[in-house]
């Protein structure tokens, strides 16, 4: 055997696996099935005549062997990266969103991405992130709510943020200590109907609000509500970030969070996306 018959993607999906201890997370993160990373590994081990990982447990493990080979191959990677960044334009990533960037996680994300990668993020503000992402004017996008991936597209869950009402400063539920989740069918509720995370699918046919009033876009949203059309249902983070002097936040209970998750297509800046996956799950 000669060095000519290991393969950069032999040492990748070992490495992955290794650092993971999982095959499935390993293949997720490679934007790879598992029996095909399973073979590409198996492969590693034959070409070297020696058992990398032992799988007899329920996560595979490190032998002895594959640890000592672990550490020369990370060091191979890192220096093959390092050489690749030196002659190469740096990389960018447009990451598409709707409004208002979770905080902190979008600052520690694309701090922690850019120190890790050497690449950069490009800020996008768009109405409709998915869309974006379907024109391939964005490379990822951040998105909120419930709604269904599109087919062909791939998304990744981060966390949930709780919600809260909003309403006019001439609405009568500021006069309400708070506003339960049950009784928000009793309000025009205002829906961004593009980028919103609350609408009538929010809710089981027949048990929504009676009145629901469509925008077409968060600037829409923003000013129908404060003109006391109806009241909005947002993410908690719109109390600190959104200013506007016409608009009130009310503590909205028992409501069911609302998701936040990164969606991307699979064929589109693998590396760097895998990359700012890793970034926005560590922060997250």
């Amino acid at each position: 055997m000669t060095s000519t018959d290991i393969e950069l993607r032999h040492l990748r999906a070992f490495s992955s696996v290794a650092r993971h201890r999982s095959f499935s997370r390993a293949a997720e993160e490679l934007l790879i099935t598992q029996p095909a990373l399973s073979r590409t590994v198996a492969q590693l081990e034959n070409r070297l005549n020696v058992l990398l990982l032992d799988r007899s447990a329920r996560h595979p493990a490190l032998t002895d062997a594959g640890a000592q080979f672990l550490e020369h191959t990370e060091r191979v990677l890192a220096a093959l990266d390092t050489a690749l960044a030196a002659v190469r334009p740096r990389a960018t990533l447009r990451l598409g969103f709707g409004w208002l960037l979770p905080d902190p996680w979008a600052q520690r994300t694309v701090s922690r991405f850019e120190e890790n990668t050497g690449a950069s993020v490009v800020l996008t503000r768009t109405d409709d992130p998915v869309e974006a992402l379907r024109r391939r004017t964005v490379d990822i996008a951040l998105v909120r709510g419930d709604a269904d991936v599109p087919t062909g597209m791939r998304s990744v869950r981060l966390y949930d943020e709780p919600r809260v009402a909003v309403c006019s400063e001439r609405s009568e539920l500021t006069r309400c200590a708070h506003l339960d989740w049950s009784d928000v069918r009793y309000w025009p509720l205002v829906v961004n109907t593009v980028g919103g995370t609350t609408g009538p699918w929010s809710w089981p046919v027949g048990e929504g609000p009676d009145e629901i009033v469509e925008t077409a876009n968060y600037d829409e949203w923003l000013e129908t509500v404060a003109a006391n059309r109806g009241i909005g249902i947002v993410p908690g983070v719109a109390r600190r970030r959104a200013q506007h002097p016409a608009l009130r936040f009310v503590p909205l209970t028992n409501a069911p969070p609302s998701p936040v998750g990164l969606v991307h297509l699979p064929d589109t800046q693998r590396t760097l996306i895998r990359r700012f996956l890793d970034a926005a799950l560590a922060t997250g």
